[in-house]
Order: C-alpha cells, then structure tokens, then sequence
C-alpha cells in the first residue's frame, strides 16, 4: 500500500529508485526516511535535475505524464518543469516511505492570481516527521523544506520565508529587505495528478504566456551560500559566492554554454 493522496497512478520499483537516486548523486544507503533525508534529497535534485522548457520551445511539447517525466529526468538526464519535476520527485519520495500529497498552487509573482498553475508538494510521515512543503519545481524558490505547521520567518536555504495564512490560502512569502514578498498562495487540498492535465496543456499553447517561446534552463548551484545558474534567449546569469555575473549570449554559443551549464542539448531547431 502507497501513501499518495487522492490514489496513487503509479509505483517505483527497487531499481527504478535507484536509478533516480543515481541522477541526484545519492545512494540508497545514505538516505535516511526523516527530515534530514528530505533536506538532502530535495537539495540534489535541485541541484541535478534542471528547471527548464526546451521540449515546449524546441519540440513537440511535453506529455502530462509521471512515467514520461521519469523517463525524462532520469534516462534522458533532462530536465523539466514543475509538472514534470514534482510529479517524478513525488513518485521517489512515496516509494522512499514519505507520505506525499499533490498541491496546486497560484504564482503571485506577477501580481494576484487564483489560477492553480503549480503543482507543488506536502510531505510527512517517514521518522516522526511533521508536514513540510517541498518543491524542486520553481526556479529560485526553497532550496529546502519548509515547515507548514509553524508561524514566523523560515529558513528556506537561499533566505528567509514565511507562510501567511488567509482564507484564500496559504502564502508562501520570501523576505526581501525584510518585507515578505509573495511567491505562491496554496491549500492543503490534495489532488490528483490528473488534475492538471487542463492548466499543463494551456500553458504550453496560451500566447500570453512565456513557455512556449522563452527558452531557459536553471538549477541551484552546490556552492556556500547555494548559488544559481539560468540561461535564457540571450543571456547567462551566475549568481555564486554571494555575487551575480550576467552577460549576453548568442545564438550561436547557446548550444554550448547549455551543454557546458546543464549538461544537455537543445531537442529541437530554433522557432521562427
């Protein structure tokens, strides 16, 4: 019996889990099914697993599918975004021994929103421990677990955060100069992966979004304090060791600095 919240779509094996565990860099011998674990397992795929659209830009787009997004992550040693890499991390962690439950959440980054656009995740259980909300699926956001149950200022691996509740939600808020600033509003309402099947395939054809003609790829550097590294259209941008480079870049490097940075290849020709 699995622990996924509504139903469980689907089960990892023994060596499929240490096929995954493989792509962060672990071994199963070192993970621990506690808080401490959930830390370390959340920081390597952030670290090894990009945050990124190239399939959506560059190809036939990407399927609402966890056995795909595996495939993916782990035997393409690509990347994805927040459907893919949250489904998949979910799929680990349940066969690992944590409890998951799915969340949609808004994007409050550009302004209000009530549109559950992200899929994020809720997990407990393992030794004794209590909810946390864990994401690897949102670019610069929480480097590590974030606990649901606790008010005040969190440290959430790359700064402070802090949830606010309200009757809209909960909102994940990062502090900024002190002043918290809103990333993502959620409930605690677990769902079904099925269910963002709709909001997936919109994003990746609604011309008002950036998905399907922004190109980038983004992953948290191993570095103290953690750093970032994201390369977009035309330009790369570093941030280690407490400063930020940026520069343009061409079209003709692109190719290069994103083998260089992530190691992958671009899976289609440019759009005109």
């Amino acid at each position: 019996m699995h622990n996924f919240s509504p139903r469980t779509l689907v089960w990892m094996d023994a060596a499929e889990v240490e096929r995954y565990l493989d792509r962060l860099g672990l071994k199963r011998s070192t993970i621990t099914c506690d808080l401490a674990g959930l830390t370390q397992l959340q920081h390597a795929h952030l670290v090894h697993v990009p945050f990124e659209n190239l399939d959506i830009v560059f190809a036939d787009g990407v399927p609402h599918d966890q056995v795909a997004a595996f495939d993916k992550i782990v035997t393409d040693r690509r990347g994805g975004w927040c459907f893919e890499l949250n489904g998949a991390f979910a799929l680990l962690l349940d066969a690992l021994g944590f409890h998951v439950s799915l969340l949609g959440a808004a994007v409050l980054l550009g302004g209000p929103s009530t549109v559950l656009e992200h899929l994020a995740l809720e997990v407990s259980g393992g030794d004794g421990i209590e909810a946390h909300f864990v994401d690897v699926g949102f670019g610069d956001g929480i480097v590590r677990p974030i606990a649901l149950n606790r008010s005040g200022p969190q440290d959430g691996g790359n700064g402070t955060y802090e949830l606010l509740g309200s009757p809209q939600g909960t909102t994940l808020a990062r502090h900024v100069d002190g002043v918290p600033e809103a990333q993502l509003r959620f409930k605690r309402v677990a769902h079904d992966f099925d269910d963002f099947a709709p909001i997936a395939a919109s994003m990746q054809t609604d011309p008002n979004q950036h998905w399907s003609s922004k190109p980038f790829a983004t992953r948290l550097l191993d570095t103290d304090p953690p750093g970032r590294v994201k390369l977009t259209t035309d330009r790369l941008t570093v941030n280690e060791g407490g400063g930020t480079t940026k520069r343009d870049v061409s079209r003709a490097e692109w190719d290069d600095l994103l083998a260089e940075w992530f190691d992958m290849r671009r899976p289609g020709d440019w759009p005109r």
